[in-house]
């Protein structure tokens, strides 16, 4: 029986630091992150049938490539990659703290109370603008080992979720801006073109 119970506990942990990669920059990243202005990223992303190994490997290029942009949170629809898939991780100071994978997400309910905060985007570098979003959420997913989990967020991680989850339905955070003076000062100041963006505000 002690010899289960040890077995089970190495599985933990291993099934806890599964996606504990190396938060540092790589000269070449695995992935591509692709920009405003590419239809990749307007495409919606597919449910994942099975968490296997082969999204494993996905999630871990994915945090090496946002490591490597420094980055907050990726969705595979940045990489080209239609798959409802999101990393995330707020602590890249702490190597030991394990990034946040989130596979086929859903907001199960969001708060009345809205926050407004400024955003920036791996796929749109340099621009930060500022969005409303819900202050509080609960989402359901799948975690890298296939589990079911649920879980309330607020404050960044909140933010962070959203700003990602829309990501898998190909609306981008510049699509949610009211400020439409400012939105075209910064796309242009970065070399971006307001008509690529979607405005769903």
């Amino acid at each position: 029986m002690a010899g289960s119970f040890a077995e089970l506990a190495r599985q933990a942990d291993k099934a806890r630091d599964t996606m504990l990669v190396p938060k540092t920059a790589l000269e070449t990243p695995p992935l591509e992150i692709h920009t405003l202005g590419n239809e990749v990223l307007r495409q919606p992303a597919r449910r994942i049938g099975k968490v296997n190994e082969q999204v494993r490997d996905l999630a871990r290029d994915m945090l090496r490539s946002m490591y490597t942009a420094k980055g907050i949170g990726l969705a595979a629809p940045q990489v080209g990659i239609h798959q409802q898939l999101l990393v995330i991780d707020l602590d890249l100071e702490n190597a030991a703290t394990p990034p946040l994978v989130l596979i086929n997400p859903e907001i199960t309910s969001a708060s009345a109370g809205l926050d407004t905060y400024e955003e920036g985007c791996l796929s749109i570098p340099g621009v930060y603008l500022d969005v409303v979003r819900p202050t509080a959420i609960e989402v359901s997913f799948r975690d890298e080992m296939g589990r079911p989990r649920k879980m309330k967020a607020d404050g960044l991680m909140a933010r962070c979720i959203q700003h990602e989850l829309d990501h898998l339905n190909g609306v981008l955070f510049v699509d949610r801006v009211t400020d439409e003076d400012g939105l075209r000062k910064e796309l242009k100041e970065k070399g971006f073109e307001r008509q690529h963006v979607r405005s769903v505000a």
